[in-house]
């Protein structure tokens, strides 16, 4: 297992490097000027220049990008010579845009890209799983078919268009939902667990809609093949009760799947749920990400870039480690 971990964490610095290089050139070779953006409207060569050698882009490809990952070391000095200023570790720049840490730019969008990420992965794998099972149990049946039948519709339906449905009918129809509060960002805040819910239950529900409908068609067949394998068929003979055949022996063994489904779902997620974000208007990681590459800004897109691949590679890792403790049949080699 340790030989194991060191070969994951190996694997998920080396990653890492690969994404930040690759994010790195594509924005040396895109079409969008950092330093034009940075100048202001009233620009000449000379202050565009200037604004170049203020950012660090005069200096050769390779050096920038040395100096750039030398902030995850220790701290650095950012800004134009003779107007340095200090960044703290872990340096990973400051806006092109705005002069701010970056640093301090995620740790104010983490927190929306949280409440929206954990409140949709909790509702979707509850509806998504329990109808599934529900579905695997009754198959055949009436119950089945309209599951089936739910779950094919929410799967065509993209959060776009169930956002803005869920927008128009509960906030501007009905008016018994607030729109999204950017003030509300944790449930233990001081407007409190029930206002937190609130202000983030139609996100969960528009992503909800789309994810349940996955998990709903996997975790069905998954279920219906492992209800057919031998050892539910030599528990049943056993005369063991119902209840422990299902959640004990068939779920166990059929849950593998969805767990492999939602390790690499919510690590995803975390790293911004930009549709999702755009149409509510949470300033969350995604939202911030797609206005920092609009805006060239390179440090704020290169760090949430490589925050959204550690929490994928994180969530795999995860799932390999979970395997074991679901399944008696997987062996870590």
């Amino acid at each position: 297992m340790l030989s194991f971990l060191v070969r994951r964490v190996t694997g998920l610095i080396l990653l890492l490097l690969v994404v930040s290089f690759v994010t790195f050139t594509l924005f040396q070779i895109g079409p969008a000027d950092p330093a034009a953006a940075a100048c202001g409207q009233e620009c000449t060569p000379d202050r565009i220049e200037q604004a170049r050698i203020a950012l660090g882009m005069d200096k050769p490809f390779l050096e920038q990008y040395l100096i750039y990952l030398s902030g995850f070391f220790g701290s650095r000095l950012v800004g134009a010579p003779g107007a340095e200023q200090l960044c703290a570790w872990p340096c990973l720049g400051k806006s092109f845009q705005t002069n701010e840490n970056v640093t301090d730019i995620l740790a104010r969008a983490l927190p929306y890209t949280l409440s929206i990420a954990v409140g949709a992965v909790i509702l979707w794998t509850v509806v998504g799983v329990g109808l599934g099972l529900l579905a695997a149990l009754r198959k055949g049946k009436a119950t089945d078919k309209i599951i089936v039948g739910a779950a094919s519709v929410g799967v065509s339906l993209p959060v776009p268009v169930t956002g803005l449905l869920l927008l128009l009918i509960f906030v501007s129809t009905l008016h018994v939902l607030p729109f999204t509060s950017n003030q509300i960002t944790s449930p233990f805040g001081p407007a409190g667990p029930a206002a937190w819910m609130l202000n983030y239950l139609l996100p969960w529900v528009a992503l909800a809609i789309l994810f349940s409908a996955q998990y709903i068609r996997i975790t069905r067949n998954s279920m219906i093949e492992t209800f057919g394998e031998d050892f539910m068929r030599t528990a049943r003979a056993k005369g063991l009760a119902p209840q422990r055949i299902v959640f004990h022996h068939g779920v166990r063994a059929g849950i593998t799947p969805i767990v492999t489904m939602l390790g690499l779902d919510l690590g995803g997620l975390l790293g911004g749920a930009v549709l999702t974000e755009q149409i509510f208007s949470v300033p969350g990681l995604g939202f911030t990400a797609v206005h920092a590459a609009i805006a060239g800004d390179l440090p704020v897109t290169m760090a949430i870039t490589m925050l959204a691949a550690f929490f994928i590679i994180t969530a795999n890792v995860v799932v390999d480690l979970a395997y074991a403790g679901i399944d008696p049949r997987v062996r870590v080699n």
